[in-house]
């Protein structure tokens, strides 16, 4: 258990840390049943990975059951290139809130100038925003994140183009205060959970991925992180109360089965966020949680134990096993994070995967077709043709209705998961 607390204490210093840096979160909960959720960004939104995982946290983790995500990435992007397409590829879709992130191509990788660097990254986020909050659009403005201090190699160097990032997370923090919207400090998140990785498993150990500017597993849920507490949700999944005595009781979105003293099963339609990898893998997102308290702020399935008859229990989860103190029982232990591998894991990666077929169609769609709509119709006449026009807006419903088709698939998928929890005294 020491190793548990000792994790706990630098989650709580980073909370605080965070804090002091200035990341914004919402009072309530921004995404709601019926809202739509484009997420934009560059080469690094369109790896699909921190996108995936918000759509996940939204479906299974929330208890919302009506959301729907589209994943508008685009490598190589800066914030004139999407405000030159938000309109045709973005609007078109009617989203209801919109997630941003931009900066690291717009840095230009060079040393940050106002006149030619921050001015036009401003403007052009400015634009943006104001073009979807007239809209009605909740807008959470991200930062961009960091480049690591060890794997990026190019001039000028690691150190110099970080701090060009962190102006420009200071201008979308600015936007968004000004604008009354939302705001995610990515850059904040991502440079100290950096930090404070690299002093614990070595510089090698990448944040920012091996190229120094793509995140792998680690470095997304960091992303995935600050958007998800942008959208100002609680942490609370499921709170499982077992009176050793008497019954057990559980929060919405669970229901019990059979109980009996020390055992209970129980039916979930809310899934704890899952994780994947060894503590020293940036391929993984098990690695980078000792540097984030994403359990503490968004991942809570707490069981708590009254009545415990002895001063320890070994508590059974799926086919994992760990002893607790009657006292931290008695205050609640947070299954998700004592039980990395648990019974929703095959699941939760599954839906991880059909996501990512999704969102693979969603950059097909718009890099491919819809933003070339305006060229093909220009370029066919189709504004003049009415076939030509219908041909058009014929294979843009049929992309639509496929992505539908997806996306359908992805909810008829998300089955509720059973499994026991069993609590045996020791003395």
């Amino acid at each position: 258990m020491s190793g548990i607390k000792s994790s706990s204490r630098i989650m709580l210093s980073l909370w605080v840390s965070l804090v002091a840096i200035g990341m914004a979160f919402a009072a309530d909960p921004v995404v709601k049943d019926g809202d739509r959720v484009a997420i934009a960004g560059d080469s690094i939104t369109e790896q699909k990975i921190y996108s995936r995982y918000i759509e996940a946290y939204l479906l299974v983790c929330t208890g919302l059951k009506d959301v729907k995500v589209f994943q508008y990435g685009w490598g190589g992007e800066r914030a004139p290139g999407f405000a030159g397409r938000m309109e045709n590829d973005t609007w078109s879709w009617r989203p209801t809130v919109l997630t941003t992130c931009y900066g690291m191509n717009d840095g230009g990788y060079r040393v940050y100038d106002e006149k030619i660097i921050g001015i036009v990254y401003r403007d052009n986020m400015k634009k943006i925003v104001d073009f979807f909050k007239s809209k009605g659009v909740k807008v959470i403005v991200g930062s961009p994140g960091v480049v690591d201090s060890e794997t990026y190699k190019r001039v000028p160097n690691a150190a110099v183009y970080n701090e060009n990032l962190e102006k420009l997370a200071r201008i979308d923090e600015e936007i968004a205060k000004n604008a009354n919207v939302g705001f995610a400090d990515v850059h904040a998140v991502m440079m100290t959970a950096m930090a404070a990785a690299k002093a614990k498993l070595g510089n090698s150990f990448h944040v920012a991925g091996p190229d120094g500017v793509h995140p792998a597993a680690d470095g997304q849920l960091l992303m995935a992180y600050a958007f998800l507490k942008a959208m100002g949700f609680d942490g609370q999944i499921a709170a499982i109360n077992m009176d050793f005595k008497g019954q057990t009781a559980v929060s919405d979105g669970h229901k019990i089965i059979t109980q009996k003293p020390g055992m209970v099963e129980i039916e979930s339609s809310r899934y704890p966020f899952c994780f994947t990898g060894k503590p020293d893998d940036a391929n993984g997102t098990v690695s980078i949680l000792p540097f984030v308290p994403f359990q503490q702020d968004l991942n809570r399935f707490e069981l708590k134990v009254s009545n415990l008859p002895s001063a320890k229990a070994e508590v059974s989860w799926g086919s994992q096993k760990k002893v607790f103190s009657k006292d931290e029982l008695e205050k609640g232990v947070n299954l998700a994070a004592e039980f990395l591998d648990n019974p929703f894991s095959a699941q939760f990666n599954q839906l991880l995967n059909e996501l990512g077929t999704k969102q693979n169609l969603e950059t097909f769609m718009i890099k491919s077709f819809i933003t070339n709509i305006k060229v093909l119709t220009a370029y066919s006449d189709g504004d003049k043709d009415p076939k030509t026009k219908e041909a058009i807006e014929y294979l843009r419903a049929k992309l639509m209705a496929r992505q539908a088709e997806l996306d359908a698939k992805v909810k008829s998928s998300l089955k509720p998961v059973k499994y026991q929890i069993t609590v045996n005294p020791i003395n």
